[in-house]
């Protein structure tokens, strides 16, 4: 009996193996696929880290504030510094992968030498000493720039770099940035909501966040570590067997890459974008409680807004992939950016009704996902073209030069709405808003995204390289023969 039981399980072992190499056909371009599923969900599993580290950080005010006991002023700018340094470190962090020395692995390893660390600092962040107060405020810039500007960044522009190396089809990068997107987006849901209760059961002290860290330092460890394994650096053009595509390209100056970038115009409209978008984003992650609270009278609403929000995320998550298949990466980005406009519009006129508010909080909501998605997307097409024009493709610096614009882009538009705020002379303790505080509350809740929006879909209507690239890749392919004939 025993013997007819393994044949069956061997049975069916190689033919899920058989089946595991099959070829999973072609893209609509004529690329070869060669992603599966546990292939998204473990590449995913990097950029869910890398969110559940971002929105722990986003909540260490009220750590430092509350159970260390620093003052706010003191903390905001440690939190300052340490976001300006981290802008900077994506620089040299593009450049020291770029120059990783030819016949080595390139992105792959920094998910474990700088994933498990950052586990480990996320630990020690929490372990501020019991001592005075300067050298309390010491610990937390030291902590914060190692985790956030050092170990982040070590781990983030090289796995934003992996996209592109790891194939070649569009329509494969375009579900890679989907699955990262969610995974991203329920790490940030489930930290901001989770963090606050389970501290609070442990006991709401500074101890309780420590052993909170402790365990989502492990998880994060272990996520990068199955999203290093199910990971390669190998984009193929056929079967599912990596195979070396290109030789190693010899890694050019800084300075010369970052000049020859600002001369690939794609790359530049995807940094700009980019930076829009995340202003955009800034802007209205925090208007929403100014606008319940000033304009409605009720900032218990922001819940009921926050509730409903899902729904979009989740049905912009859902459909993303749909509409790359249906409209491209382009036509999404700009029917997307459509609805913004949109809503952004109707809102002029319908600023003061609640209902409208939400529904029309609704499609802004879903407009921003597919850039969420995609701009991981459109910075490879930059890089493919880099080099069709260049003869290099300089992946690392493209992309830790995009992720410095996206930073310099969040923190401007979180500090949009203190700005605006500060110019109208705001002052919490009134009763009823002056007129010029409404002005001001508008403005950053439905004019700025809307100039955004705008901006944004006239720039991508110019990013017309998504149905050039297979031609371009034979050309490429061709002058490479070429160069091995010769």
């Amino acid at each position: 009996m025993w013997n007819v039981i393994f044949y069956k399980h061997n049975k069916s072992r190689k033919k899920e193996e058989k089946m595991a190499k099959k070829p999973l056909g072609k893209d609509k371009f004529g690329v070869q696929k060669v992603m599966r599923t546990k292939d998204y969900l473990g590449d995913s599993l990097g950029q869910f880290s890398l969110n559940a580290i971002s929105t722990i950080i986003g909540q260490l005010t009220y750590f430092y504030t509350d159970k260390v006991g620093l003052a706010a002023g003191a903390i905001a700018t440690v939190l300052l510094i340490s976001k300006i340094i981290d802008a900077f470190t994506d620089l040299i962090m593009g450049n020291i992968v770029d120059h990783t020395k030819p016949g080595k692995e390139k992105y792959r390893p920094w998910l474990l030498k700088a994933g498990i660390p950052a586990g480990i600092m996320l630990v020690l962040m929490f372990t501020v000493p019991k001592t005075s107060g300067t050298l309390q405020i010491a610990y937390a810039l030291v902590t914060n720039i190692l985790l956030s500007a050092v170990l982040y960044t070590a781990v983030a522009i090289p796995y934003g770099s992996l996209m592109a190396v790891r194939t070649n089809s569009q329509e494969e990068r375009g579900i890679m940035g989907t699955w990262r997107a969610g995974a991203g987006y329920v790490a940030g849901f489930i930290m901001a909501i989770l963090i606050i209760p389970i501290t609070n059961a442990l006991g709401g002290t500074q101890s309780a966040w420590i052993k909170f860290g402790v365990i989502i330092g492990l998880f994060i460890i272990l996520a990068f570590g199955i999203a290093y394994l199910t990971s390669r650096e190998t984009a193929t053009e056929s079967g599912t067997v990596a195979e070396k595509v290109e030789e190693e390209e010899e890694a050019i100056p800084f300075r010369e890459a970052i000049t020859k970038l600002f001369h690939n115009k794609y790359w530049v409209i995807v940094l700009i974008v980019n930076l829009l978008a995340c202003i955009l984003y800034g802007t209205t992650a925090a208007a929403g409680t100014y606008y319940c609270k000033w304009i409605f009278g009720n900032d218990n609403l922001v819940g009921l807004l926050g509730g409903v929000g899902l729904i979009p995320t989740f049905l912009g998550f859902a459909l993303v992939g749909v509409m790359i298949k249906k409209l491209g990466v382009v036509g999404t980005l700009k029917f997307s950016f459509g609805i913004g406009i949109i809503s952004n519009v109707l809102m002029i006129f319908l600023h003061n009704n609640f209902t409208a508010y939400m529904v029309l909080g609704c499609f802004t909501t879903f407009a921003t996902i597919p850039m969420m998605c995609l701009v991981g997307v459109m910075t490879t097409m930059a890089i493919d073209f880099n080099e069709y024009k260049y003869g290099v493709k300089m992946v690392a610096c493209s992309n830790s030069a995009s992720s410095f614009g996206g930073k310099v882009g969040s923190g401007v538009g979180g500090s949009l709405i203190g700005w605006m705020l500060a110019a109208v002379g705001y002052d919490a303790t009134l009763s009823v808003a002056p007129e010029a505080t409404k002005m001001a509350i508008y403005g950053f809740s439905f004019i700025i995204p809307l100039i955004a929006f705008v901006v944004m879909f006239v720039l991508v209507s110019q990013f017309d390289l998504e149905k050039k690239l297979p031609q371009m890749r034979e050309e490429v392919a061709k002058r490479k023969q070429e160069t091995v004939t010769d």
